[in-house]
């Protein structure tokens, strides 16, 4: 391989790395105008530390559980690269750190408006540095899935359906917000502060994704770019096409939200098979990933499952349906095999992220106080207002009667001035 082709090929990398890492633009703008205003700062806060905090985990240890040369059985690297200091593999280091900020800050948003900032804290490094890296290895470190013919290009199931198997997880520890449901099992609508950032922040993923597909070419000389581009441009378009129509049959009105979310899902079902997957079936898997997410969500809102941001339905459900999608459009895999892998990185995400919450919430608690959560986190974690010129003015409650010894909804959450 001659210079320029390694320059050429390293500088698509490192490209691409920066698109995905833009990414995360994109997640806090989504999840801050998805949830309210007084929790705006606390979410700028969660994403900032995803990939700060989970940034250096992965570079202590993530990367060299994922990618350290020998393998323990196929189930985890080992033996090389702990404290990476490889320049040589910069640019590869550089591309895999942002996808596990990535599935890191997936979980942000489905815990909104209720978790202390430092037990959220003390659970991103287990996702940089192990159990993403884990699940790395066993699909694209040669790992045991990988042995098996499991198939995921660029991350339907290794980075968002883990990711959204994590923020369930998570949800599930911490319970619903103060207010979501009342007493006789009825939901409660919890309308986001502004749907322009909402969408703002799509657009910005959206934008992002093209490194995150393309990019996981590895290289650009001799590499096909434009496919995986084409057939992410069009499952993103298909995707918000098919949740607009879902929204509009099941709620009577074409919902925005339902909509934005669904060029996420198209985004995310697409992931996998983005670069052997027909430009005509690839908008059949996003259109199919826009509905599947939308009856996702209202199955979740009956479970009484409180995701502020619908980041289990975007990037679970959706990826699942990626993985499936791969074995029904482009042959890369069998059915069988990508659903025993989907299983298994479900199961795995779950299951540990489960069992770190549960520790950090004996250890130290999980949730705020009522107060806490009904004044704002902005204020009661961090000391500010995202929004200082409004104030934000709660109707004098009862705690006793707003709710229950654990901490879930007795009544409706109080109203507030929401810029």
């Amino acid at each position: 391989m001659t210079e320029v082709t390694l320059a050429v090929n390293e500088m698509w990398l490192v490209v691409a790395a920066v698109l995905v890492m833009f990414m995360q633009a994109g997640f806090a703008l989504v999840e801050a105008g998805f949830t309210s205003a007084k929790n705006a700062g606390n979410i700028i806060m969660k994403n900032f530390m995803d990939f700060s905090v989970g940034g250096l985990a992965y570079w202590a240890f993530g990367f060299a559980l994922a990618y350290g040369g020998s393998s323990l059985g196929g189930l985890v690297a080992y033996g090389e690269v702990f404290f990476f200091n490889d320049t040589s593999m910069a640019s590869t280091w550089l591309f895999q750190v942002v996808f596990a900020a990535t599935a890191a800050t997936i979980v942000s948003g489905a815990m909104a408006g209720r978790v202390k900032f430092t037990s959220y804290l003390a659970y991103t490094p287990f996702v940089t540095g192990l159990i993403y890296p884990i699940v790395t290895h066993w699909v694209w470190g040669g790992g045991w899935l990988s042995e098996l013919g499991f198939f995921d290009f660029a991350g339907s199931g290794v980075v968002h359906m883990l990711g959204g198997a994590m923020a369930l997880a998570g949800v599930l520890v911490l319970g619903p917000r103060i207010g979501r449901y009342t007493t006789d099992g009825k939901t409660v609508a919890m309308p986001g502060h502004s749907l322009t950032f909402g969408a703002l922040g799509v657009f910005i993923l959206w934008f992002g994704w093209y490194g995150f597909n393309a990019g996981s070419t590895l290289a650009a000389v001799g590499q096909d770019i434009a496919t995986p581009a084409v057939t992410t441009t069009l499952a993103a378009c298909a995707g918000a096409v098919g949740a607009m129509i879902a929204s509009w049959v099941i709620v009577g009105k074409p919902d925005v939200g339902f909509t934005i979310n669904g060029v996420l899902a198209g985004l995310v079902g697409i992931t996998a098979g983005t670069a052997s997957i027909g430009f005509g079936l690839s908008i059949v898997t996003g259109f199919v990933a826009g509905v599947v997410m939308v009856g996702s969500v209202i199955v979740l809102e009956r479970l009484k499952v409180d995701d502020p941001v619908g980041a289990i339905s975007v990037h679970g459900t959706a990826g699942i349906w990626g993985l499936i999608a791969v074995a029904i459009f482009s042959g890369d895999a069998s059915l069988g095999t990508q659903l025993l892998g989907a299983g298994a990185i479900f199961a795995w995400g779950f299951v540990t992220s489960y069992a770190v919450f549960k520790l950090i919430d004996v250890a130290v608690g999980l949730r705020v106080t009522p107060d806490e959560e009904l004044s704002g986190l902005d204020r009661s974690e961090h000391g500010n207002d995202a929004y200082p010129e409004f104030v934000f003015q709660h109707e004098v409650i009862d705690i006793r009667n707003a709710v229950n010894g654990n901490g879930h909804a007795k009544t409706t959450e109080p109203a507030s001035l929401e810029g």
